[in-house]
């Protein structure tokens, strides 16, 4: 299984940036695909979720801000995130868990200037 994030930018802060990321190989369902991020001197921590079955779980963090929906045809995810903050900064991963496993994308980076 192979996950292909793209997206990732430079934005000034109250921007928006949608990221997306493709999954390739034996995709199994039910799955769930995420989004997490790491930011500078940080650990990875969840951004969003969402399963095969559309159900989605966001950190209290990007409620109301970012929005997480898939292409089950497609095997792809994608975030879209705005009024984006300084905070926001970090390396974003993509994520699918099925059957007991997990795979991670290679990342993508968000900047947000001030």
């Amino acid at each position: 299984v192979q996950l292909q994030a793209f997206g990732g930018g430079l934005v000034h802060a109250g921007g928006s940036l949608r990221l997306s990321c493709a999954a390739s190989g034996s995709i199994f369902s039910p799955n769930t695909m995420g989004w997490y991020r790491q930011g500078p001197g940080k650990q990875r921590e969840l951004v969003a979720t969402i399963t095969s079955a559309g159900n989605t779980n966001y950190a209290d963090s990007v409620k109301g801000r970012f929005t997480i929906s898939r292409d089950n045809g497609k095997n792809t995810v994608y975030l879209q995130m705005n009024s984006l903050k300084p905070e926001d900064t970090a390396v974003y991963y993509c994520n699918i868990r099925m059957w007991g496993r997990e795979y991670w994308g290679q990342g993508t980076l968000v900047t947000v200037s001030s």
